[in-house]
């Protein structure tokens, strides 16, 4: 990363992430962690729809098509658009980690431009933990694993309480997820939130 800013600097006393004994095995895909997510749920037609899998370690993989609805320049994908798909992806390490966190610091780097249809591959994983704090990586390239990089980020998530979404979140939304029967979608729901 160009310019990397101190705070997404492990510190000294950090430790290697530990993948929770209870998350999905390598190769699952993951899911929307909640419906109406613009990232990954299905309830947002113009949502990136991003889907995310499971890899060894502290690793996810996901994909995302850029669509006419992205775009920023004609024919091009927005950059926030694009910092969006890698903050989803960083924040779908944390399911692995089976933590609760929301994202501190995101930052990005634009390689190249990444056209409307094009299928961005991105690969995202945990680097350290110090106390709350989870430090991650995340690249996305064009059409595939080996395709061009065109673009990188750096994150910090914290890890936070349930209640950062109940005292925050708007009360409706809130009622709703919290009473849906299936457990994992109740849990999942409150992963991740700026």
């Amino acid at each position: 990363m160009s310019g990397t800013s101190s705070v997404l600097k492990p510190p000294a006393d950090a430790v290697a992430p530990v993948r929770h004994p209870d998350a999905p095995p390598p190769g699952e895909l993951l899911g929307a962690h909640y419906g109406q997510c613009f990232g990954c749920g299905e309830g947002q037609a113009h949502g990136l729809h991003l889907e995310a899998r499971a890899r060894e370690g502290v690793r996810i993989t996901a994909e995302f098509t850029v669509r006419a609805a992205h775009q920023g320049a004609p024919g091009l994908a927005h950059g926030g658009v694009l910092a969006t798909a890698l903050d989803e992806s960083l924040g779908s390490l944390n399911w692995l980690l089976r933590t609760i966190a929301v994202t501190g610091r995101l930052e990005t780097d634009f390689v190249r431009p990444v056209p409307v249809d094009t299928v961005l591959y991105l690969e995202a994983e945990v680097t350290a933990v110090a106390g709350r704090k989870i430090y991650s990586t995340a690249t996305g390239r064009i059409g595939g694993p080996e395709g061009p990089v065109a673009v990188r980020a750096e994150a910090l998530f914290i890890e936070v309480k349930v209640d950062h979404f109940i005292d925050n979140g708007r009360q409706e939304e809130i009622q709703a997820a919290m009473s849906d029967p299936d457990q994992i979608r109740r849990a999942r729901a409150f992963e991740v939130n700026p």
